[in-house]
């Protein structure tokens, strides 16, 4: 069955992380909408310069429209959490149990969103103390799946592992 995935994004993303997701998710027959705060604006990976179309404007979107969520790392989620608009948005997919994949610093979204409390949990080496004040149960592996909901990686070198298990909640 064809999910929809949301996929919230602004420059400097690190490009890998957007884009073997999304070539996994389609691939399996899924639809990603990307999001950020200006629809048709163009955003740009901070290691290749990939170039990105926006989708739809955060204001133009409510979670319950979509059947999961993508946060790829880079800097990019640390200047979307410091937009509330963001920040809620993500908290709703982890509120209403609805499959979350972030990777690298994807999880700096999760944290502001105070949504990460007691789950299983990777991310790049330098959010490890961050999560871990966010009440996470680290786990320095390739992946780590909390539930049916929460898939997380550490780097790019994670990608085959993050990409399984992404795609094998997606199958749920």
């Amino acid at each position: 069955m064809s999910k929809k995935i949301a996929c919230v994004i602004t420059n400097d993303f690190e490009d890998s992380e957007y884009t073997e997701p999304v070539k996994a998710y389609k691939e399996a027959g899924h639809t990603v909408i990307t999001i950020e705060k200006e629809a048709g604006k163009i955003v740009v990976g901070k290691t290749d310069k990939t170039e990105v179309k926006i989708d739809k404007s955060i204001d133009s979107v409510n979670p319950a429209d979509f059947d999961a969520l993508l946060i790829p790392g880079g800097f990019s989620p640390d200047q979307l959490r410091a937009d509330d608009r963001f920040v809620a948005f993500t908290k709703a997919f982890m509120d209403e149990k609805k499959p979350v994949f972030a990777i690298c610093h994807g999880p700096q979204l999760l944290i502001t969103a105070k949504a990460l409390e007691g789950r299983d949990a990777t991310g790049f080496t330098s959010i490890k103390v961050d999560l871990e004040n966010a009440g996470v149960k680290f786990a320095d592996k390739e992946v780590v799946v909390c539930g049916n909901q929460l898939v997380t990686s550490r780097t790019p070198d994670d990608l085959p592992a993050f990409n399984r298990e992404s795609l094998k909640l997606l199958e749920v």
